[in-house]
């Protein structure tokens, strides 16, 4: 075999070679022209809502795809969430949802899925403080009389939960639990139909994430509390924290994150995964995070698994504390 023979199978080879790499590149991006559906378990306008909307428009820009959001609420949560679980694997259908997602086997008495085993993590994209408010009509103004006057009438307070197992859920639980209250909840479909009981006065206190809540509370139809963070919040800075009225324990708050069908190819994980964080630096740096009252959240995909499974174990013993049952 001459030498010209052997450059011309070399280069032959090479040009095979990188054929392959082109290939494999291709397979990890999106086809062009792809639409991802992001997946909403709850009603249009929640917080929920407001924070997968602002993300899904900028991770459009981010990715050769269009990024659509669509709300499928009900059953806490989980008809949004079944609708991605039997996706296809192939990250065109998303789960935007909150922390109330992640507790889905501990306040379900049958559980439609394990959320810690059953999705494939994507992205931990921003955290929210939870906003104590209560009905306008109250005298009540500081935490410490709220507590007094739901542990001395616990008749005449009700809290409204927005979904069991949500921030809110566990927000309210540990109110109750470091006011020694025994108080009375109802269940709600979503944030908006308790937050128009509260204003109303039919119930009388709520806490959710900052992001549903500040508009209502900065018009005056409901009365803000407290803020839930360790500081307080910059959407409402004349809102006390927990801990500045006197309760240093009372720290919790709201989280959202994206999820994809178990199966989904890591390569694509990885591409969802980048342009989530870059979405998160951009509305940072844009304040449109800072108007809802987000911090941002940027995690690798070990990053966010691992946050939800010390999650989903701290707050099943909050759970396991009060007594909760599973419904």
């Amino acid at each position: 075999m001459n030498l010209t023979i052997k450059k011309l199978i070399g280069l032959v080879l090479s040009l095979a070679l990188l054929l392959c790499a082109s290939v494999v590149t291709a397979q990890a991006k999106y086809p062009i022209g792809a639409t991802i559906k992001m997946i909403v378990p709850f009603a249009p306008g929640g917080g929920v809502d407001n924070a997968a909307r602002l993300i899904a428009k900028q991770m459009q820009t981010n990715m050769n795809a269009t990024v659509i959001v669509e709300n499928r609420a009900g059953a806490n949560g989980s008809i949004g969430g079944k609708v991605v679980q039997t996706s296809p694997p192939d990250g065109l259908t998303l789960l935007f949802s909150a922390s109330t997602h992640a507790l889905a086997k501990q306040v379900n008495a049958n559980p439609p899925y394990d959320p810690a085993t059953d999705f494939a993590y994507v992205a931990r994209v921003g955290e929210a403080p939870l906003l104590m408010v209560i009905s306008p009509s109250l005298p009540q103004a500081k935490l410490k009389d709220v507590m007094d006057a739901a542990r001395q009438n616990p008749d005449k307070w009700t809290a409204g939960l927005p979904a069991l197992g949500a921030a809110s859920h566990l927000g309210t639980l540990m109110f109750a639990k470091q006011g020694s209250l025994n108080l009375t909840t109802a269940v709600y479909k979503g944030t908006a139909p308790a937050l128009t009981d509260v204003a109303g006065g039919h119930t009388q206190i709520l806490i959710d994430s900052i992001i549903s809540l500040q508009g209502m509370a900065k018009s005056g139809r409901v009365k803000p509390i407290i803020v839930t963070s360790a500081k307080r919040s910059s959407v409402m800075p004349n809102v006390p924290t927990a801990a500045e009225s006197g309760y240093p324990k009372f720290v919790t708050e709201s989280w959202y994150g994206i999820w994809a069908p178990k199966g989904t190819p890591e390569d694509r994980l990885q591409i969802l995964n980048t342009a989530a964080n870059d979405a998160v630096r951009q509305l940072a740096k844009s304040g449109a995070f800072a108007q809802l009252g987000i911090e941002p959240v940027t995690e690798s995909i070990e990053e966010f698994r691992k946050y939800v499974h010390s999650y989903i174990a701290e707050n099943a013993e909050l759970l396991k504390g009060v007594g909760f049952k599973p419904e």
